[in-house]
């Protein structure tokens, strides 16, 4: 019987950032098992890099970006192409595939942290990350262990370039092998640009398909071109969460640029700045106009407190509250007719004193009038579009897509 191997993870550390070739990477692919079963390359996003994923039957992953390697991942349970998962024994002393996270600790050597769906360790600028799926203080739950470049939650990791989900939307122009990901030219490869309309038509299905969700605060999908055609802004952009990995998609497309294509986390997403929307009847084409007119519309709001929105239907009358020194809330209402009426009145100082009310009548409990009227717990069959198209109206006035556009003011066109 060959002696066990142990805590070998200062090799796979060792082996992050080293280019194919080097001996690190050489010594890595010896303890995954030597050749890998199954490899697959693309390029990944606009502007591109080339990421190359290996698979080894000892259940083992290896990502490299632009020949380097990005992420090593070790699952502990059985794959596609591994009959059955890694011996974490071989890799960090007093582990096994049933590790829980404390006990992961006292092999790493170092203090948790978590960021997206991982907790994970840092290492000499290095991160170990572990995903679980179940509670990771009890065994058995335990799916993967692996190292990787990128601090989970700060920023998208490696692995993620190959996802199911959102890995193939991007579109490019003239003729590019989106599976192969390079054009071949006199023998240097050659990325190719956006093929703009095929990549909304993607982003279109998997969005309608509920594979995707449509971020606030940007421009929608659905007006991406005409706002781009219309020459208004420096920059359009629109954002789409992926279910699966999480990362968000930005599409953006420039007045005097090419378009990119990029991954980013929630944060990264939302710190981009951003430019004001024009008026609609600016940029829209007349079904857009008429389709604005029907909306629901943002008609004033107080900072930090409530926002305002008419429709048809109605108006909407959303209020902070707060819940404790920790917690808030906000309640969203349609006003029945004697609050239009103190409303036409008294103006915003009417407003004012219904959010107080609001929030004295402690809106999270049954007993409150308020409470029972919020959209997001009534039983009405439009209340979740009424929410949806409310969110809509207020979007590019809430206080996170005011700091981008201010931001954006602050770094000019180029930002």
């Amino acid at each position: 019987m060959r002696p066990r191997r142990r805590d070998r993870l200062p090799m796979l550390l060792d082996a992050l950032g080293q280019q194919e070739g080097h001996s690190a990477h050489g010594r890595l692919l010896e303890a995954l098992g030597g050749a890998p079963v199954a490899a697959d390359e693309r390029l990944v996003g606009e502007p591109a890099h080339t990421s190359r994923r290996l698979r080894f039957a000892s259940g083992a992953e290896v990502v490299l970006r632009d020949a380097t390697v990005a992420s090593v991942v070790l699952h502990t349970r059985a794959t596609t192409f591994a009959p059955r998962g890694v011996d974490l024994r071989d890799w960090l002393p007093g582990t096994s595939h049933d590790a829980t996270l404390d006990e992961i600790a006292k092999g790493v050597h170092a203090r948790p942290r978590f960021g997206g769906p991982y907790a994970y360790f840092a290492r000499e600028e290095r991160f170990v990350r572990c995903r679980f799926e179940g509670r990771w203080s009890e065994p058995g739950h335990l799916v993967e262990l692996a190292v990787t470049l990128a601090e989970p939650g700060r920023a998208c990791q490696p692995d993620d370039d190959f996802c199911g989900t959102c890995g193939d939307l991007l579109v490019r122009a003239d003729g590019v092998d989106v599976a192969g990901g390079v054009d071949v030219a006199d023998g240097v490869e050659v990325t190719a640009g956006v093929d703009v309309d095929a990549t909304v038509d993607a982003l279109t299905a998997a969005r309608d398909a509920q594979l995707l969700r449509e971020g606030r605060s940007v421009v929608p999908l659905a007006d991406l071109r005409l706002l781009h055609s219309s020459g208004l802004m420096e920059r359009v952009e629109s954002h789409l969460e992926c279910t699966s990995c999480r990362r968000t998609s930005c599409l953006t497309l420039y007045r005097e640029a090419a378009p990119t294509f990029v991954h980013l986390t929630y944060d990264e997403a939302m710190r981009r700045p951003l430019e004001a929307i024009p008026p609609v009847e600016q940029w829209g084409d007349a079904a857009r106009v008429a389709a604005a007119a029907d909306a629901m519309r943002y008609v004033d709001h107080r900072p930090g407190s409530w926002f305002l929105a008419e429709h048809e239907s109605g108006w909407y009358f959303e209020s902070r509250y707060n819940r404790s020194r920790m917690v808030d809330g906000s309640c969203l209402i349609r006003l029945d007719p004697s609050e239009v009426e103190g409303y036409r009145a008294g103006g915003r100082e009417y407003l004012t004193l219904l959010a107080g009310r609001i929030d004295d009548s402690q809106p999270w409990t049954d007993e409150s009038h308020y409470g029972r009227r919020h959209l997001a717990l009534t039983a009405e069959p439009e209340a979740a579009r009424l929410r949806a198209d409310f969110e809509a109206a207020v979007a590019n006035h809430r206080w996170t897509a005011q700091q981008r556009q201010a931001q954006h003011r602050r770094l000019g066109p180029s930002a």
